[in-house]
Formats: structure tokens, C-alpha cells, sequence
């Protein structure tokens, strides 16, 4: 069960470290085939999106399901592992959030990024033409 969750992770890094690589400046001649990359990545990394809503899934499930710890009805050791699972629950929460935040950010950094590309060419043409 542990193995989406690292996957989930790096994807979430990666996304992350395009997102830096795309916002970082004097990264010019790097950038054009970076924003390349990013585009061919923005289709497969879509997938993360039904992954993160499954592993939310998951999460709610396993939180229902889970046994009640109230009071004095439950051994220390049994009311520790409660709140290890609790803890747990809220951390893969927290990485469900940031993947789909920080695959938000890539498209939209990378859409803004093509489209001052697009403009800057544009004003090249229209400077040459003068």
C-alpha cells in the first residue's frame, strides 16, 4: 500500500522541480526546451488527478471503517495506533493536496510561459516589419 504513495510523492517532486526550473530566471536558453518537455508531461501527468481522487477514496474509506478509540475502552497501545493512523491519514491528505495544487501550478505556469513565448515572437515580427 505504501508504494502509491511514493509514487504520488514523486510525482509531486517532479512536478515541483518544474515548477522552479519554468519560474527561475536566467534559465533562457534552457527554457524552450524545458517549456517542451513540460507540455509532452502535462498529458501523462493528468493521470495523477482520477490517482489522487482514488487515494482520497481510500482515506475516507479507512477513516469510516476505522475502529472508534473513546475514552477508556481502548489499551494505550491500541489508542496509540489510532493516532499513528490518524497522523497517517492526514500527512497522505496533505500529499494528496499538494499534487494536485502543484499540478495546477504547472499548467498554468507553463500555459503563461508558451503564451509570453507567442507574444514575444510577435512583437519580434512586428519590430522587423517597421
Amino acid at each position: 500500500m505504501a508504494l502509491e504513495w511514493v509514487v504520488l510523492g514523486y510525482a509531486a517532486a517532479a512536478e515541483a522541480i518544474m515548477i522552479v526550473l519554468l519560474t527561475m530566471p536566467g534559465l533562457d536558453g534552457l527554457r524552450k526546451g524545458l517549456v517542451a518537455v513540460t507540455r509532452n508531461l502535462l498529458k501523462p501527468f493528468l493521470s495523477i488527478v482520477p490517482f489522487c481522487l482514488f487515494l482520497l477514496m481510500d482515506i475516507y474509506w479507512k477513516y469510516e471503517t476505522m475502529p472508534s478509540c473513546d475514552g477508556d475502552s481502548c489499551t494505550p497501545s491500541e489508542h496509540l495506533r489510532h493516532q499513528k493512523s490518524m497522523m497517517k491519514s492526514q500527512r497522505n491528505a496533505l500529499l494528496i493536496a499538494a499534487a494536485l495544487v502543484f499540478y495546477w501550478i504547472l499548467f498554468s505556469v507553463t500555459h503563461l510561459v508558451v503564451k509570453i513565448e507567442q507574444l514575444n515572437q510577435r512583437i519580434e515580427r512586428l519590430k522587423n516589419k517597421d
